[in-house]
């Protein structure tokens, strides 16, 4: 444990005016739990009764107000906002907040729904239980009026999404305010409050802390990343959590507002020094990889959701502390939900009617090994080859990558079905696709190869490349293609231009337009959705396990971007809302698990910017996401500090847990794995075979579910058989012992484990790894029965060479 420098331990102690919860034993005669299915309330006998389920509930919010007597509840649902003053009856209070217009299409008909932006966290001011804010990916929004309606105020970015958590209170302005004064008469000049302003704070992924002043005439954003712990090679912050605002007295008796924040990915917490405007460290844990979250203040110390459980902080004391015996009962009553519930958020009473109770959130956390998806069973550890069809097309093809598979203990394939430029890589039945489609000559017959497959108990991936696709892009009257807006024509990125020359090298004068071998289709046309997961229910009816979207996104690349016209745009309809809107589509209409492809960079911020892949928000709609960390294509800087030999264990070891954190474990994480040379400066230097199997164990020591390798050859000599247990060779300090292995886990610590068929178990000696794998196999068996990022200025290099390969 480290500390900071010494601070005031006396502010500690809530004035009577604050309505900041204080408990000291809570109760058990009920509790509300926020889950995937919405809000319950689960009474001594552990039976949860629904009180609302119109969506996901992911945080709980109870506002006292001192004055009237009287409590409101907020919750923070996937259809927006709610309150409720009986938990009886709710109303919505999304006046002012965004919303998204998904597209529906039924095979003949277009209809429209909107639907609430998502929102990433909802914070009630700690004095005032009218004033709220909440934020989505972009913006952050307040009210004054409990929620009737909501006024923006913008970000610290404007062309960057990212937020993750927010907060809103009254600061004590700097040099206001007066102590007491003993006059020399003996009179007393009383001590006058120091002047307040109301301030909203706010954490970005990328860029950090930073708060604003709303009743300000010019609202601006001020960072404030002083203080707060960056990853080595790295400009920002990482991740900030969560940020609590509590209400303590001073020496005056006077309201005074300490603001607390936590980190995502990095074990810790810290006191926001509001006179100094940077972060003090007041607790980092031993774990190299930790998440903390949901804090909050019980009266004395700081409670917080970690990995496994719940955990407590006191500032006075600069120690951790034990938590209340009844925890244990707290957690066995979550286990009334159903089985296939995810818990998010609880409010737990105290047994003092005059004390408000305990408001956790992030909740997923306490089941770190637990994957919250229908087909995750199927789906879990799952390691694969990628392998192009042509290399199926004979017998000898498939028994060489059967034996690739068999020699390097895997077990399963991605393949391409429909390719980079929409060739169809098997005879489609399907009459749409029949008519629609190339049906390429390098194909696979599906017949044989299925069945040669199965013979191995190889899982079959679908690769499915979704909106890059030349043939549908010219097919027809090239409706379906991204259109030049300028040239009325179908759009193709522009890589640069160069002279001409004549045959004797001479420049002719003119000039010649070089462009990106790319063709795409509008992600906005149902059309185009309806014709790949045409491609998708094929596949999985002829016997493939999985579904696997590529280039699900827009195009990034290109100096004629401003050009591109998306002519199936409808209006109120953007990006996000394009993505969500075939993902839904998808998810209706494909039984089998759904995994996407993305960007590394979009797989270690919650940030969707270019591309629309918010993994936040995908992780609604898909099973698996499979994010490219190749070392190769970050900057070459990323992550490379000594010994620099292990700088690919690092990327896979940070970016799997921090992808499967983002998603709230609904998802499994599958990174690719880099099996191919690039020639950039970190390859040159120390790409060879041991480069490759860092990234594997780097996986396995993170969030150990599986991974895939890529080469675009299909050449895979430079992969060894699957590192199974055995102990990591390299010098990574991450890799030690003595930390927890998969990160995401209950450590060596005993855990309770919620199965899948309800039963209580509980792991002991650290080995959740191994229940992780019976528990996996109980569903196959049950199955079977029943049939630091890159610099910002080079962000854009970034996403741009995940293109070239």
């Amino acid at each position: 444990m480290a500390t900071a420098k010494a601070v005031d331990n006396s502010i500690y102690k809530l004035p009577e005016t604050s309505y900041e919860s204080k408990t000291d034993s809570p109760s058990t005669e009920f509790i509300l739990a926020g889950s995937e299915s919405g809000l319950y309330k689960i009474n001594a006998n552990k039976t949860a009764i629904p009180l609302w389920q119109g969506g996901k509930v992911s945080k709980i919010v109870r506002a006292d107000d001192k004055k009237s007597g009287k409590t409101r509840w907020y919750l923070l649902s996937t259809e927006g906002i709610l309150s409720s003053d009986d938990l009886e009856s709710f109303e919505f209070r999304n006046e002012g907040l965004p919303f998204l217009t998904i597209k529906q299409w039924d095979g003949t008909n277009t209809t429209f729904l909107k639907q609430p932006a998502q929102l990433k966290d909802l914070s009630v001011h700690p004095t005032n239980p009218e004033i709220l804010v909440t934020a989505t990916k972009d913006d952050v929004y307040i009210t004054y009026d409990g929620g009737l309606s909501w006024k923006s105020l913008g970000s610290t970015s404007a062309s960057t999404s990212g937020i993750k958590a927010v907060a809103v209170c009254d600061m004590n302005r700097p040099n206001t305010g007066k102590a007491a004064v003993t006059n020399a008469d003996g009179t007393v000049t009383p001590a006058t409050a120091p002047e307040t302003d109301l301030v909203v704070f706010m954490a970005h992924t990328i860029f950090g802390f930073s708060y604003c002043k709303p009743l300000a005439k010019k609202i601006t954003w001020k960072d404030c990343n002083g203080g707060f712990e960056n990853m080595k090679t790295q400009t920002y912050p990482d991740e900030i959590a969560d940020i609590l605002p509590v209400v303590f007295s001073d020496e005056n008796g006077f309201p005074v507002t300490e603001v607390f924040v936590s980190q995502s990915y990095l074990p810790r917490i810290y006191r926001f020094d509001w006179k100094k405007d940077r972060g003090e460290l007041l607790f980092a844990g031993n774990e190299p990889l930790e998440t903390i979250d949901s804090l909050f203040w019980d009266g004395t110390r700081l409670l917080y959701t970690k990995t496994g459980e719940v955990a407590a902080y006191n500032p006075a004391t600069k120690a951790t502390d034990s938590l209340p015996a009844e925890y244990d009962k707290w957690k066995s009553c979550f286990n009334a939900l159903g089985k296939s519930d995810t818990l998010y958020t609880a409010w737990i009473p105290s047994n003092d009617e005059k004390k408000s109770g305990i408001t956790l959130s992030e909740l997923w956390l306490l089941y770190p090994n637990d994957v919250n998806n229908k087909y995750a069973a199927k789906a879990l550890d799952r390691k694969a080859v990628y392998v192009q069809a042509h290399k199926l097309m004979t017998e000898k093809g498939i028994a060489q990558y059967k034996k690739i598979i068999s020699d390097n203990k895997l077990d399963a394939m991605v393949i391409d079905m429909k390719d980079d430029y929409g060739g169809i890589r098997f005879d489609p039945k399907d009459p749409l696709i029949q008519k629609k489609g190339y049906i390429s000559r390098y194909k696979i017959d599906l017949d044989t190869f299925v069945p040669a497959m199965k013979e191995q108990g190889i899982y079959l991936v679908a690769r499915i490349v979704t909106f890059k696709d030349k043939n549908l892009a010219g097919y027809d009257k090239k409706q379906y293609a991204v259109w030049d807006k300028s040239l009325n024509r179908p759009w193709m990125g522009i890589q640069g231009w160069e002279k001409v020359k004549d045959e004797e090298g001479n420049e002719t004068g003119e000039t010649k337009t070089l462009y990106y071998d790319e063709a795409w289709v509008d992600p906005y046309s149902p059309e185009v959705w309806e014709y790949n997961v045409h491609i998708a229910q094929e596949l999985i009816a002829r016997g493939f396990d999985e579904i696997q979207f590529d280039y699900i996104r827009f195009p990034t690349d290109g100096k004629n971007m401003s050009n591109a016209k998306f002519r199936w745009r409808s209006e109120g309809m953007d990006k996000e809302s394009a993505l969500v809107s075939f993902l839904r589509y998808a998810r209706a209409n494909i039984d089998a698990p759904i995994g996407i492809d993305i960007y590394g960079a979009n797989g270690w911020y919650r940030s969707g910017t270019r591309t629309g892949q918010d993994v936040e928000l995908l992780a609604e709609y898909v099973d698996v996401v499979c994010p490219m960390f190749y070392p190769s294509h970050f900057e070459q800087s990323f992550l490379n500090y000594a010994p620099q030999s292990e700088r690919p264990y690092r990327v896979y070891y940070y970016g799997t847990y921090r992808n499967t954190v983002i998603g709230r474990n609904k998802l499994i994480i599958r990174p690719w794995v880099q099996a191919f040379y690039l020639n950039v400066s970190y390859d040159r230097a120390w790409y060879n075979k041991n480069y490759v199997t860092q990234q594997v164990y780097g996986v396995r020591d993170s969030v150990n579910r599986g991974y895939m390798y890529w080469n675009g050859m299909c050449r895979y000599d430079d992969i060894s058989p699957d590192v199974g247990d055995t102990k990591y060779p390299g010098p990574s300090y991450e890799a030690d012992a003595k930390y927890k292995k998969p990160a995401l886990s209950g450590g060596s610590k005993s855990d309770e484990l919620l199965m899948n068929d309800g039963q209580t178990r509980t792991t002991k000696n650290g080995d959740t790894a191994a229940w992780d794998s019976i528990r996996a196999q109980e569903e196959r068996d049950k199955q079977k029965e029943n049939a630091g990022f890159p610099k910002l200025s080079d962000v854009k290099k970034l996403w741009q060479a995940y293109s070239e390969s």
